[in-house]
């Protein structure tokens, strides 16, 4: 990362905080009336949330249709809030999307936030409290390490907060602090205590699993060769993709040492498995947690993205789902 491109970087980041800041929209009874509204049952445990052709739909663990929502090319869900991050249209919908906050099954979007980038990835804490986001830079992709621009982000909807850029928190790698400057972030996901968090950094050609501290803003290097991790229900594992020495990806698991440290509770975590899962096939996805022995994920299949479920412990083989892509479970 050159020091014009970091200066840029803040730049955009402060840009956007004060844009956010103007930009959020009125609560419901503004929200209601809005076209492009919630028709989903956000409430209805065993269900799953997804995209599907750019709207984001419902269906139960049979394939069967529950209802869609508002358009989206990246969804996810918990204790009724949605958050769905679609591109703007217009002449820079390539650098300009929105992130869209939905609550308790109101019909329009409680929130809105302006972002820079292209939609990649979105998450709910299990509170349902905090929203995250990652988007692309133009023209950027995953596939070439150390040649992308991402921007992670996270909202609280208690108190409208905006914690910015991960690149705005202290990372720290082996103990000591990292000064690197072509640092990137993305893939976040949340422990149950509404602090904790995890996500990928990567940098000089490495990634890292990172685990974060709203309170403190740090971020603080877990394991190596870990992307986009997903962490279970329980808080005692994470479920991520993982590059193997053919530079695909693979789905594993990995069990946190005693899971304290997935729970917020302090200490460091201590990796006592990783086990790799019975999708053999590249997944270029965040994988999602149906339930504690269930992930969902998607790839494609002729070119359609598809999803599917395996089991998180490495038996079985990977089972069908439904074309769509970016699935949850509906937690009510």
């Amino acid at each position: 990362m050159t020091r014009a491109r970091t200066v840029l970087g803040f730049l955009l980041t402060g840009v956007l905080l004060v844009t956010a800041t103007a930009y959020v929209l009125g609560r419901r009874g503004e929200a209601a009336a809005a076209p492009d509204g919630l028709r989903l049952r956000l409430d209805r445990h065993g269900t799953v949330v997804y995209v599907d052709r750019d709207r984001v739909r419902q269906l139960t663990p049979r394939g069967a249709g529950v209802g869609d929502g508002p358009t989206c090319q990246r969804a996810a869900t918990a204790r009724s809030t949605l958050i769905c991050v679609r591109t703007r249209p217009g002449p820079l919908s390539a650098q300009s999307a929105q992130v869209r906050v939905y609550t308790g099954g109101a019909r329009g979007p409680e929130v809105t936030l302006p972002v820079w980038g292209a939609p990649s990835r979105a998450r709910v804490s299990p509170s349902g409290q905090l929203v995250t986001w990652t988007v692309f830079r133009t023209g950027d992709s995953y596939a070439v390490p150390g040649r992308f621009s991402t921007t992670a982000g996270i909202y609280d909807l208690r108190d409208g907060h905006h914690y910015g850029s991960l690149e705005d928190f202290e990372p720290f790698v082996d103990g000591e602090r990292y000064r690197e400057q072509d640092v990137n972030f993305w893939g976040v996901t949340f422990a149950a205590d509404d602090r904790t968090f995890y996500a990928t950094m990567a940098s000089q050609g490495r990634t890292w699993l990172m685990r974060g501290d709203l309170v403190r803003r740090t971020l603080t290097a877990v394991r190596r060769n870990v992307e986009c991790p997903s962490l279970s229900p329980d808080g005692r594992r994470i479920a991520y993709k993982k590059r193997t020495k053919d530079g695909r990806w693979r789905l594993h698991v990995l069990r946190l040492g005693g899971g304290a440290a997935a729970r917020g509770s302090g200490g460091g975590p201590g990796v006592r498995e990783d086990v790799a899962l019975a999708e053999t096939a590249h997944v270029d996805d965040q994988p999602a947690w149906l339930d504690d022995a269930t992930l969902a994920y998607a790839r494609p299949v002729d070119g359609t993205p598809t999803l599917f479920t395996v089991p998180a412990d490495g038996s079985g083989r990977p089972r069908r789902l439904a074309a769509g892509s970016s699935p949850t479970p509906a937690t009510g």
